[in-house]
């Protein structure tokens, strides 16, 4: 077991509070992904899935913006997201895909339940076709403007808090 310093606490074993896990498709930037970790672990998720080229730890890039995060936080690094996906679905994992598909519940609008993996897609191509397939439900947060477009990192964000406030209420 390791023990890891966290400003003034100490942190014997990770421990997540909410069960959901975010995969992580073809995600470009190593800060985002950095960004995603701090996200997972401030919020106590269950842990984080990289696929494809996706920053996975150790990786130089991720020590800005995870902050030691990668180092607390579960995480596996799968080939593709395919992959991950079937592997989560073995496990008895649902699969939700934030992407704004047509008919998409908005986030605050779907129930999120306990066993919930959801896939945050490349910043630019969006969740791959081949995974989007798989998935077992799709959400979307609402775009008002013209780009249909939000920071991965944000959007895992939003995800967690909702997690978060909806999981406190039961």
């Amino acid at each position: 077991m390791t023990t890891v310093l966290t400003g003034d606490k100490q942190l014997d074993e990770y421990k997540a509070i909410h069960q959901i896990s975010f995969v992580l498709d073809r995600l470009r930037s190593a800060h985002n992904v950095g960004n995603i970790f701090r996200i997972a672990e401030i919020t106590r998720i269950s842990g984080v899935i990289t696929c494809g080229y996706t920053a996975t730890p150790p990786h130089h890039k991720l020590d800005k913006t995870a902050r030691g995060c990668e180092k607390i936080v579960p995480f596996r690094h799968f080939e593709t997201s395919v992959e991950a996906i079937n592997q989560l679905k073995s496990e008895g994992w649902k699969i939700v895909a934030v992407e704004t598909v047509e008919n998409a519940p908005l986030v605050w609008d779907y129930k999120i339940t306990p066993g919930t993996a959801f896939v945050l897609g490349n910043e630019a191509l969006g969740v791959s076709e081949e995974s989007l397939a798989l998935c077992d439900d799709f959400i979307r947060l609402p775009v008002f403007g013209f780009k249909n477009s939000l920071n991965v990192g944000n959007c895992a964000s939003v995800i967690a808090y909702e997690t978060v406030r909806q999981f406190s209420r039961s």
